[in-house]
């Protein structure tokens, strides 16, 4: 039992030394090309003005993609993330926070000025038209849906539920699922910003 403990803290120690820092607690997507054409795709933002995910680097991008009547999902991970802000203290300043609407048709950019701020007022609204919104979903590889309701305009929306994190370089670093928690996502993010 002695020996099998020497030999546990050995391999740490070894591990330690080798200097690779531990993994991110959320998937790590580095080096991938996912997203990378879109990083220069314009869109508006809610106040009208048009934007690029470029406009934002310097600072760490959590980019989600969902639309205002979403009952769940949606809601969530935009609370998380206010929740995240908090926890990174002033750190916060150096983090945008953006949502990208899947929901063209009914996220008109008044609806997307109440919405999104609503959550933290540095957050960001994005909206485009159908084919802008179905170019970028495709590069980030998230999944829409429109789902028949009983109205013509009470449909619902299928969607990914994650969230994607671009460092300050304008990479593509981490894949952010929707159970993981704000003091993870907030590690994550602070080991970020932490590179610059």
């Amino acid at each position: 039992m002695r020996f099998l403990r020497i030999a546990c803290l050995s391999a740490t120690v070894l591990l330690a030394a080798c200097g690779k820092p531990p993994p991110f607690n959320a998937t790590d997507l580095s080096g991938t090309e996912i997203g990378s054409a879109s990083l220069t795709q314009v869109l508006k933002d809610q106040t009208g003005k048009p934007r690029k995910l470029s406009d934002y680097q310097g600072k760490v991008i959590v980019i989600f993609f969902g639309y205002t009547q979403c009952p769940d999902v949606c809601p969530t991970v935009l609370a998380k993330m206010r929740d995240v802000m908090a926890q990174l203290g002033n750190d916060a300043e150096k983090v945008q926070v953006v949502f990208v609407t899947i929901d063209p048709e009914r996220d008109t950019q008044e609806l997307l000025s109440q919405y999104v701020p609503a959550f933290h007022p540095s957050f960001v609204g994005m909206y485009g038209d159908a084919a802008a919104t179905a170019s970028i979903a495709k590069d980030f590889k998230v999944f829409y849906q429109k789902h028949p309701g009983t109205t013509a305009g009470g449909y619902t929306m299928d969607h990914s539920s994650g969230s994607y994190v671009i460092d300050a370089k304008g990479k593509l670093r981490l894949y952010l699922k929707h159970e993981d928690t704000a003091p993870l996502i907030a590690q994550d993010i602070k080991r970020l910003l932490a590179e610059r």
